[in-house]
């Protein structure tokens, strides 16, 4: 249940827990894959969790990747979404910050 990025950041089981503790402390800044900055204090940001966050059932994909929305209020409030694969976060930050845009600029 514990992922690594290899030297492509594509995400490999992790079987070793001293292994993937170092390279969990080591490897911040490249576990984040977009932070945005919509307003002050108002940030969509996705990151590489590390942890499978998907389900428990054999032959499911893991669930490694979250964006989040933080400092918005009402329905936006800390909004989140989670993704199998770096593409689909990518494109899921994209899409997030484009709607946290709207919503803030439709205020």
């Amino acid at each position: 249940m514990m992922y690594i990025l290899d030297k492509n950041d594509q995400a490999v089981k992790c079987e070793d827990t001293h292994e993937w503790g170092k390279w969990f402390e080591e490897n911040t800044p490249r576990r984040i894959l977009g932070r945005t900055y919509i307003a002050p204090g108002v940030m969509v940001s996705t990151v590489f969790l590390a942890v499978d966050y998907g389900s428990l059932r054999p032959g499911d994909k893991p669930v490694l990747w979250e964006t989040m929305v933080f400092g918005m209020e009402g329905d936006l409030a800390d909004e989140c979404e989670r993704y199998e694969t770096r593409e689909e976060a990518i494109k899921g930050h994209l899409e997030w910050v484009d709607k946290v845009r709207e919503h803030y600029d439709s205020q």
